[in-house]
């Protein structure tokens, strides 16, 4: 009787395997590389199952939306599924710990969220209204009074994959190529990491859906400086990544230079490989 042969093993993905290379290759990041790994492992298997979202917003909204720098997603546009997200939550909580990012009784803190349903949706609807800015709010509120310190963390990741479906659909439409604000259309966030593509444009990464968007190059998308006398530009030494300073509110931003790469931006992986980077901008005096 002839065995069946055994399946091939599935491909690891593209990110994975470039943060793996990187734990080699920079073993001083070995533990932040392993953390990363297991966060980006589970954010792409909750993606998976998240449907791509349905946006029937009025034109008229949808202007009003653009013209006043306001976000497009409302948190009832997300594609969320309650037990889904609470899994998610869960073990975002669990990663975090089991790397020190978070402490025992934190952890606890924040556990107990997800195990009370009641507590965790009303909280997340509010903290998602807070900060998107979406309805005129100041987005650079962040997690409810009393809370736990890193819960703003933990909600990041978690609402990731479910903010990445609405990105992917999102991204695609003509309007917001004129978008020129310093924070995400689609959810309103900060952005976390840049890229410089081959025709030289600068194109932000939101933090917490990874939507991109040009913005000017030398302008500060924190506070909106734009005098390049006041913008502190470094590089590595290969040139693959850059950081952006601004000397007026001392925030930067890391950046990706895709012109002579061999591979595209990968947030979930620059952000780790430039660690290094991260430190020669605080010993400037720098915040991110």
């Amino acid at each position: 009787m002839n065995e069946r042969p055994p399946r091939p093993q599935r491909a690891e993905p593209r990110e994975i395997v470039e943060l793996k290379e990187l734990k080699t290759t920079q073993p001083e990041l070995a533990s932040a590389v392993d953390m990363q790994v297991a966060l980006v492992d589970m954010q792409r298997r909750v993606q998976s199952r998240v449907p791509l979202p349905w946006f029937q917003a009025d034109p008229e909204w949808l202007r009003a939306q653009q013209a006043a720098g306001r976000p497009l997603v409302r948190f009832t546009d997300i594609p969320l599924d309650w037990t889904d997200f609470r899994l998610t939550f869960r073990q975002t909580a669990d990663i975090l710990r089991r790397f020190d990012a978070l402490d025992s009784a934190e952890h606890q803190q924040i556990v107990a969220l997800a195990r009370d349903g009641n507590a965790l949706q009303p909280l997340v609807e509010r903290w998602y209204a807070a900060t998107s800015g979406v309805d005129g709010a100041d987005p650079r509120q962040r997690a409810p009074e009393g809370a736990p310190p890193n819960l703003d963390q933990v909600l990041v990741l978690a609402m990731r994959p479910f903010l990445a479906r609405c990105a992917e659909v999102l991204m695609q439409r003509a309007e917001l190529a004129t978008w020129q604000h310093g924070h995400c259309p689609c959810c309103g966030w900060e952005p976390e990491f840049a890229v410089i593509v081959p025709t030289g444009e600068r194109r932000l990464i939101c933090g917490r859906c990874f939507a991109q968007w040009g913005f000017g190059a030398f302008t500060c998308p924190f506070c909106a400086n734009d005098d390049r006398a006041l913008i502190t530009s470094f590089a590595t030494r290969d040139g693959r990544y850059r950081v952006y300073a601004c000397d007026v509110c001392r925030r930067y931003l890391k950046a990706y230079d895709a012109r002579h790469a061999s591979r595209p931006v990968m947030v979930s992986v620059d952000a780790i490989a430039t660690l290094p980077l991260d430190a020669a901008a605080m010993q400037r005096g720098y915040v991110g």
